[in-house]
Parts: structure tokens; sequence; C-alpha cells
């Protein structure tokens, strides 16, 4: 690989490891001050789809086969339900410990190798599992209920798990939609489909409807820009990304993300017991990585 394209996927990772908390910033902001996680999931679909109109005119779309449009309404949906539980463990969790959860991607995808495809763990995967089970034992040993199964009772950490996980299938989705045709396409469909299901699931209820022309006001304008912004720049390196890798490498090294939430978790929510979380945190990025890249 010559320097230039090398230096691309790195900045892409890069970029991608910092726009990601930064985007969970502005969703916890949004729902702490009055907006419905829904409607916050919903509305950075739509303002996406509105600017992918654009680099949309220069697409033949007809052209495109069955597959691409198959895979695309499957990114939409899960793309839909992974961001609205995200914004909604945002709502009333802390930044710093929902951050390192989303480590556990790399134990489902193996867990899911196991059940659907027959692919059993080496020692580096055991010991991967072990780092992550460990990790977490010091993130979340800073919680009200400590490293326990009355964890699992707590909302937030239910939504972020349900999270991890329709992001965890939709990313390998989203990969089918690339090879299908290429990053900017796959984006824009991600950003259509996504609004088209999210539409679906927010204005099924009258309360979303009744507060959606409220959103837009000057205080929430602000820090919609600055998230539809974040999440444009995340999916972006995300699908140059995928492009360049496989998902796993790729999701591996996403998981550094976790360092940077823990750090905002500190400065925009005054969040505690951080040096104990980025401890925790860096032993679950380790194992993660020793899972997808020493198998």
């Amino acid at each position: 690989m010559s320097l230039f394209p090398a230096a691309l996927i790195y900045l892409a990772v890069l970029l991608r490891i910092l726009s990601n908390p930064f985007a969970n910033v502005f969703q916890k902001q949004l729902t702490t001050i009055g907006s419905l996680p829904l409607l916050v999931n919903f509305i950075t679909y739509f303002l996406l789809s509105i600017f992918c109109l654009i680099p949309a005119v220069g697409v033949d779309w007809f052209a495109l086969p069955m597959g691409f449009w198959g895979y695309s309404l499957l990114v939409g949906l899960f793309g839909a339900l992974g961001n609205g539980f995200l914004v909604r463990a945002l709502q009333t969790g802390d930044l710093s410990v929902l951050g390192p959860v989303n480590a556990y991607k790399s134990v489902v995808g193996l867990l899911a190798g196991m059940l659907l495809l027959g692919e059993f763990p080496n020692v580096w995967g055991v010991a991967g599992i072990v780092l992550i089970i460990c990790g977490s034992y010091f993130v979340l040993d800073t919680t009200e209920e400590k490293f326990s199964w009355k964890l699992l009772k707590q909302p937030s950490i239910q939504f972020r798990l349900w999270a991890m996980i329709f992001a965890a299938i939709e990313a390998v989705f989203i990969k089918k939609t690339i090879l299908y045709s290429s990053p900017m396409v796959s984006f824009i469909s991600w950003c259509w489909f996504g609004a088209l299901f999210s539409a679906i699931i927010t204005f099924s209820g009258a309360a979303h409807r009744q507060q959606f022309v409220q959103e837009f006001t000057s205080t929430k304008l602000k820090r919609y820009s600055l998230l539809v912004f974040c999440i444009g720049l995340m999916q972006l390196t995300t699908n140059y990304t995928f492009e360049q890798m496989p998902v796993g490498y790729a999701l591996s090294l996403f998981q550094l993300s976790t360092l940077v939430s823990i750090g905002l978790g500190y400065r925009f929510f005054q969040e505690t017991n951080i040096l104990k979380k980025t401890f925790g945190a860096i032993i679950m990025v380790v194992g993660s990585v020793m899972i997808i890249l020493l198998k």
C-alpha cells in the first residue's frame, strides 16, 4: 500500500474515532434539554437526507442491482433501531459508562460466529473475552449497582446493549451495500432509508408528531447542526474504512473511541471516577483488538 492511500485510511479511522463520541455528546445534550430520543434520531436522518439530494443527482440509481436495494432496506431498519436505542440510552446514562460498554460488540460478533458459522475462538479470542470482562468490571463498578446482574436492570444499559447488537448487524449490511456501489452511494442510501424507518418508528406516537415542530428552535438548531455534521462525518469515514479493510478490523480500531467518550463525559457532563473508567476502557480495547486481529 502506498503512503497516500494509507494516510487516508489512518485519517478516516481517526476522524471516525473522534466524531462518534462527539455526536453522542450532542445527542445527550438534546435529550437533556427536553428533546425526545426518537425525534433526535429522526431529525438527524432527515437533515442528512436533505443534504444528500445534491450528490444524489449524479448517481445512476436505476443501474444499481436489486441486491443493493435489499441490503439498503436492512441497513435502514437496523440503523434506525440501533441509533434510536443509542439516543435513548444516552438520555439517562453516563457517556463515560455507555461508551466502553460498546467494546462488547466484539464479544457479540464472536458469539454470533460460534452459533451461526461454527467459528470457535482460539486462545487469543478467549483471552480477549476475559480482558473485556475484566475491563468492564472497572468501568461498571463505578455505577450504583456495581458490577452485578442488577446492572442489567438499568434501562440505559439495556438500551445500549440493544443499540450495540443492532449496530453490529448493520455494519455487515453496510459493507454489502458498499460492495454493490461505493462509499458515497452507500452513505446516501443509509441516510434515506434510515430516515424512512426512523419516521415510521417515531411518528407512530402522537407525542412525537406534536413536538416535531417545536424542535426547530434557535437553541436546539445549533446542537442539531453540530450533531448532523458529526454523524455525517462518522458514517462517511466508516464507509470509507469498510471499503479499505475487513469490517471486523475496522470495528476493532473504532473501539478507541471509548477513551474519547470517557474524556467527553468528564468535560461536558462532569461525570466522575474517570481514572478508574479509563483504566477499565484500556483493558477492554486491548481485549477487543485481541479477539479480532489475533484470531
